[in-house]
């Protein structure tokens, strides 16, 4: 049986959901010559959808390249430059999609960016490449000749249009409050959504809320929640302290965990202050172990997450709390993408003035105040420091 996730990929830049500003700009900038499109977001939210669509629409030929798999220059300059000097296969323009460029990195990837950046240079066709985080020190280079699009994540109402329009053509019975449901927990992630929805109804051809209970319970996040209730719901140290034996997610994830669902539980304001004391005090023995490699304190960790915080209310709560995985680190993500473009914006700055990055940032609000108010000035300012059109909207914004 084929994946959902093949099955329904995109043949049209009208299929993308929730990308408009995406997609407009990628109509725009297809034309550039000399230029590539850049375009990065967290998995699942239609970076390679985009490209395959874009040249579907424009009847370009689609060559797909992943750069984990080339991993240096020389196998960047081989296969890469090897399509981009061919003639298409059928006497029509080329599109190439550099995949997943994150992962060049390290020693073995010495000269890849740049050998990417000497192919967009030469390169007589439009090049598409992705990454999850275009904002990294390393792609410095790389953006200075590339339009940078974001991909941002997908809100549950385009994830939910998604799985109804599969849901009616595989003539799968749904509820819609169920299909909502499942949107809200793909976190942003169509991918995510289409796979669980397919392991869910590919025998029954129906989503129901039982369906959806037995997916949560086979994935690995509902070990979390039972974990949970060892914690939260017992007194008894020697119950808690064991609570996370068996679970994968790290402890940094248990911290996120147990930040979301604590204040959910505990309702008095004495049984709350206590338990965050006791996690401050887990999160300086987590700052301990990354300074000075101590991983010993790691059992300090654990203690003060369990048995601390079980002990911190005075009797049990009775009510019910349905424990679910934290939003924030989406959300973390999404404003470190911000808090890198404003970074490297005042790094070009500082460049330009001849002082650092660093020293340029308590100045932008100035600079932005100038990019708004003042085109001409602005014009010569993003002219002297080699600003793309990416960091100067940022700056009009």
């Amino acid at each position: 049986m084929l994946p959902f996730t093949e099955k329904y990929k995109v043949s049209t830049l009208s299929d993308i959901q929730g990308q408009d500003q995406a997609v407009a700009a990628a109509k725009n900038l297809l034309s550039g010559k000399g230029k590539a499109l850049f375009l990065y977001g967290p998995p699942g939210t239609g970076k390679t959808s985009l490209a395959i669509a874009l040249a579907s629409d424009s009847d370009l030929e689609f060559l797909e390249f992943n750069a984990s798999d080339h991993r240096n220059a020389n196998t960047i300059k081989e296969r890469v430059g090897g399509a981009l000097g061919q003639q298409s296969l059928f006497s029509k323009g080329k599109l190439i999609l550099i995949d997943e460029v994150d992962g060049l990195s390290g020693t073995k990837d010495r000269g890849g960016i740049k050998a990417i950046v000497d192919l967009i240079k030469k390169s007589p066709f439009p090049l598409v490449i992705t990454a999850q985080d275009s904002w990294n020190r390393k792609f410095s280079t790389l953006r200075k000749h590339c339009e940078l699009i974001a991909m941002p994540p997908l809100h549950h109402d385009e994830i939910a249009k998604v799985l109804t329009k599969v849901c009616d053509t595989e003539k799968i019975k749904y509820e819609p409050s169920i299909v909502t449901t499942l949107a809200r927990r793909a976190g942003g992630d169509c991918r995510a959504a289409l796979t669980d929805l397919q392991s869910m109804t590919q025998v029954s051809k129906s989503l129901t809320k039982e369906a959806l209970d037995q997916l949560v319970q086979r994935s690995q996040i509902e070990s979390m929640p039972q974990a949970l209730v060892k914690v939260f719901k017992t007194t008894n140290p020697e119950i808690a302290i064991s609570a996370f034996e068996q679970v994968v997610e790290s402890s940094d994830d248990q911290f996120l965990w147990i930040d979301e669902n604590l204040p959910k539980e505990y309702s008095k304001a004495a049984d709350i202050e206590r338990a965050y004391e006791a996690i401050g005090k887990a999160d300086v023995f987590r700052r301990r172990i990354r300074r000075l490699q101590h991983w010993r304190f790691l059992v300090y960790i654990n203690a003060l997450l369990t048995a601390s915080i079980a002990v911190a209310k005075d009797e049990k709560y009775k009510t019910f709390v349905q424990y679910k995985p934290t939003g924030r680190i989406l959300k973390l993500w999404w404003a470190k993408q911000k808090s890198m473009k404003k970074k490297a914006i005042a790094a070009k700055l500082g460049a330009a003035s001849h002082t650092s990055g660093r020293q340029m940032l308590p100045y932008m609000d100035h600079y932005k105040s100038i990019f708004q108010n003042n085109k001409e000035m602005g014009d010569a300012i993003a002219s002297y420091a080699d600003l793309d059109k990416e960091e100067i909207a940022w700056l009009k914004k």
